[in-house]
């Protein structure tokens, strides 16, 4: 809410709004002069007063009607180079010079610091500011990307090649094709040469890529997962469960949180299900998926409890508690008739 100054029209300038009012003038200047709201200039060819180095009011008149009557512009100049003391008592009393001409008949507002804002280009800019969709939030951004996503997904099963293995045809999600490198790296997963492979995406190519293929230890992994950019990692955990020796493919998928732009997130989360159902198809048996968005959580003691999760302990049986000691010996009553 605007602070009110206490300035009011002055006589002169009421007695004219209210003639003004029925077409005769195309513009009104009033400006602030010795504490009141004062006409300054009119005119009634389709130009604007002059506008000067000192902030005023413009009252510019549509051709267009209510029952009301004529609709007008209410344009608010106050230059940059205008004195501060100045800029503030015009804005202070806005409020009441709309409220002195007659608040009904004001169609639109503007403001204008330079003689481009109040220009017709520079209203017209503000009219399609003003009709323009209000920004979206990151999370309406997200969820615009995803229908997107899935209209392109349909659209590319529609026109998938035939050639293409069914299953991937109807899969949800993309299913980018597998580099050279990262399927020789793959192969060379699933024979035991090596432990651990991680892929990414190249998202103007769509093409999986290979990242890293190496032999690590468990406690290695965190220091091999990106913090700044998505990836896929593949994993065989080797350990003991339960007195046996097992090797344990996990498939997991790192994804630091807003760090990464939108586009990069919705690419990687709508590829990560045509990839595993990939990999399945090449003979990895992947046992456990786990989604990360940071790297620290990829301890041994955590990867070992995702692919042995707790089993659930049956609860004991309700035991109703012991009343409080010392109350004395147990009243008899009645029974009932």
């Amino acid at each position: 809410m605007s602070h009110q100054t206490g300035i009011r029209a002055n006589s002169k300038l009421r007695n004219f709004l209210t003639h003004a009012r029925d077409g005769s003038i195309r513009a009104i200047k009033v400006t602030i002069e010795n504490e009141e709201l004062t006409y300054s200039a009119s005119s009634r060819p389709r130009v604007l007063p002059s506008l000067d180095e000192l902030p005023c009011y413009i009252l510019y008149r549509f051709d267009s009607k209510t029952s009301a009557g004529y609709q007008w512009l209410f344009i608010a100049w106050s230059p940059d180079s205008a004195p501060v003391r100045q800029k503030m008592l015009y804005a202070a009393t806005r409020a009441t010079m709309k409220s002195e001409f007659g608040g009904g008949q004001i169609k639109d507002e503007i403001f204008g610091t330079v003689q481009s804002d109040v220009s017709l280009a520079g209203y017209r800019r503000h009219v399609q500011s003003a009709l323009a969709p209000a920004p979206l939030t990151l999370a309406e951004e997200e969820l615009q990307l995803v229908k997107q996503n899935e209209l392109e997904t349909a659209m590319a099963m529609v026109n998938a090649n035939a050639g293409v293995d069914s299953r991937f045809q109807t899969m949800p999600g993309f299913a980018f094709p597998l580099s050279a490198d990262a399927e020789h790296a793959l192969a060379s997963f699933k024979n035991g040469a090596i432990n651990y492979v991680q892929l990414s995406l190249d998202l103007k190519k769509e093409v999986v890529n290979l990242a890293a293929a190496r032999n690590i230890q468990v406690d290695q992994l965190i220091s091999q997962v990106p913090t700044e950019n998505a990836s896929y990692h593949l994993f065989n955990f080797s350990h003991t469960h339960e007195g046996d020796f097992l090797h344990s493919t996990v498939f997991i998928y790192s994804m630091p949180g807003y760090k990464c732009p939108i586009r990069e997130r919705m690419l990687y989360s709508s590829c990560k299900n045509p990839l595993v159902n990939q990999l399945a198809s090449m003979g990895i048996a992947i046992e456990k998926n786990i989604e990360v968005d940071d790297p620290a959580e990829l301890t041994e003691q955590f990867i070992y409890e995702e692919v042995h999760p707790k089993k659930n302990v049956a609860r004991q049986a309700f035991a109703k508690p012991k009343g409080p000691a010392g109350r004395g010996p147990k009243r008899m009553t009645k029974p009932s008739k």
